[in-house]
């Protein structure tokens, strides 16, 4: 139950206890003025970043370039100057909310930047690039985002303990929550042995919300039934909702009252990924539902302006009754046979995932920054053949990515032909004539690069998609129930590969005009939107062939 929207939202989410942060930060963001304006106007009270968001904010405008201009003529290596980049965004940030860090007493006027996620699994490798983030920002209103994997809880204690404010993050399970918690508090003993003020060590713990309602409602839509779409859109807010139980747990435990008076702070509950995917679902949900006095609630942009606009708050506070209702539906999601101890961890395996393809992302945006701002110097170097060298490769990536979309296609049209079920061969068909129009897109994004289409392996690629049905003795496949698995996931892992030729020519977008960063945006959106549609078919066809519970059919 909500109350009607107030002329300001926002300040009464404020009042109402929840810390607004922006889950956003670039270099326009900070130079043209506007974070100044939602710390005035907005209530917006922190700020956090990840790879995506650095890699998003180096592909729009140019404020970067002459820092990369000057990085790149010094010889520096890419990581070096992400690195750079990063840190010098950060410390900035921090800087714009130093009056609201001091107000609020240390609590707000946060900024986060994350550990480089690809030793996301290495502990000492995680500690030691936090003590170095921490250092070089050199704010004391940073926050160092550390993922809460197995082996990161070892580096969230060692950081905290050296007097590191940390903001754990990637957290979906109750049951790493919980080793979360326990982290920190071992981190605040070892600091206090040390004979640290625990007085200066803030944290917060990064619960994700919407990518859980993600992965339920996939799961639940390959079940399929009434039964399984009356649970849709409700898990994200119940595993949040028990997440907020168990920290209350935690805090009354006599282990934490000893803390709390050797002057520690509470590691506030922060809701993560609050925008919401669905568009179905209200726009404001994963806010409006979570308006807990003490939590932070960390929005993107789109996020921020729709609560502005139209946020609501519940009528009344969570209760005992709330908890119970969340435990119920989680335990409901079992019985309709979705496995939540495997919708986490796949959340945070694919999340470490995501975060390292964007810190990949991040990377050749800088790289291809250094070379534009270095052109003349190194044409001038190297006879001119530079340039040349880059045309020819990009003339290679895009056919090689051209050939694939040509066996792609022939891919997804016969697995149309061969479907039974009336409602998935709607669904294929509908996706053959997605896949050939994305092929046209990028043929004519060829052209506008002055990139011919080799038709050579063009034809090489329609030639290795049908060699790929045929056995050793030289007959087609028989058609058996394996073969929809197979084929989805080949058609899967082709849309996965389309979506990355989409992700690199989005950053070069940055940089030549020839690119339609708009069209790109709209091709990659659609790849994911397809992604999506593939595993729904994938799981169904898994369930058909492999899960001993189904019964055949002839």
């Amino acid at each position: 139950m909500s109350v009607s929207p107030s002329a300001d939202p926002l300040a009464e989410l404020s009042a109402a206890g929840v810390s607004v942060w922006l889950d956003d930060l670039s270099r326009e963001l900070l130079a043209g003025g506007r974070l100044k304006e939602l710390i005035a106007d907005k209530h917006v009270v922190g700020v956090t970043t990840n790879p995506t968001i650095f890699a998003s904010a180096l592909s729009k405008g140019d404020r970067y370039a002459d820092q990369l201009s000057h990085l790149g003529t010094q010889g520096a290596e890419v990581d070096d100057v992400v690195f750079a980049l990063t840190t010098d965004d950060v410390r900035e940030g921090c800087r714009a909310f130093r009056d609201v860090y001091r107000s609020s007493g240390g609590v707000d006027g946060r900024v986060s930047i994350e550990v480089d996620p690809r030793v996301a699994r290495e502990a000492e490798a995680t500690f030691t690039q936090a003590v170095k983030l921490w250092e070089t920002v050199g704010e004391q209103n940073l926050f160092v985002k550390i993922p809460a994997t197995g082996e990161g809880l070892a580096a969230i204690t060692a950081a905290t303990a050296r007097g590191i404010s940390v903001n754990v993050t990637l957290i979906f399970s109750l049951d790493r929550y919980r080793k979360v918690m326990d982290a920190y508090q071992t981190g605040l003993e070892q600091a206090l042995e040390a004979g640290l003020d625990l007085s200066g060590i803030h944290s917060v713990a990064s619960f994700f919300v919407s990518r859980v309602d993600t992965e339920v409602d996939r799961r639940l839509d390959a079940l399929d039934g009434p039964q399984a779409r009356k649970l849709k859109g409700k898990a994200a807010v119940a595993n949040a909702r028990l997440a907020y139980q168990a920290y209350e747990q935690v805090v009354a435990e006599a282990r934490w009252q000893r803390l709390a008076a050797a002057g520690a702070n509470v590691q506030r509950p922060l809701w993560a990924s609050t925008g919401v995917k669905n568009p179905d679902y209200p726009d404001t949900m994963y806010v409006s539902d979570l308006v807990i006095a003490g939590t932070v609630n960390t929005m993107p942009g789109t996020t921020l302006t729709a609560f502005a606009d139209h946020g609501t708050l519940p009528g009344h506070a969570s209760t005992a009754e709330d908890y119970a209702a969340a435990a119920a539906h989680l335990a409901s999601l079992k019985d309709a046979g979705v496995d939540f101890a495997d919708v986490t961890d796949t959340l945070e395996r694919e999340g470490l995932e995501k975060f390292e393809a964007s810190w990949a992302e991040l990377g050749a945006s800088v790289a291809d920054g250094m070379r534009s701002a270095t052109g003349p110097t190194a044409r001038s170097t190297d006879g001119g053949s530079s340039g040349s060298d880059s045309a020819g490769l990009l003339a290679i990536y895009l056919n090689d990515h051209y050939t694939g979309a040509t066996g792609g296609l022939e891919l997804f049209q016969r697995a149309a032909g061969a479907r039974k079920d009336k409602e998935e061969k709607a669904v294929l068909t509908d996706l053959v004539r997605q896949v050939e129009e994305d092929r046209d897109a990028l043929a004519q994004i060829m052209t506008d690069l002055d990139v011919s289409v080799d038709g050579t392996r063009a034809a090489l690629g329609w030639v290795a998609e049908k060699a790929g049905r045929l056995k050793t003795n030289g007959h087609l496949f028989s058609r058996s129930p394996l073969s929809d698995v197979l084929e989805t996931e080949a058609m899967l892992l082709g849309v996965l590969g389309k979506a990355a030729g989409w992700r690199t020519l989005r950053v070069l977008a940055g940089t030549d005009q020839r690119l339609d960063a708009a069209q790109l945006d709209a091709l990659l959106e659609r790849a994911e939107r397809q992604s999506t549609t593939l595993e729904t078919l994938r799981v169904a066809a898994a369930t058909r062939a492999l899960d001993p519970r189904t019964t055949p059919t002839s």
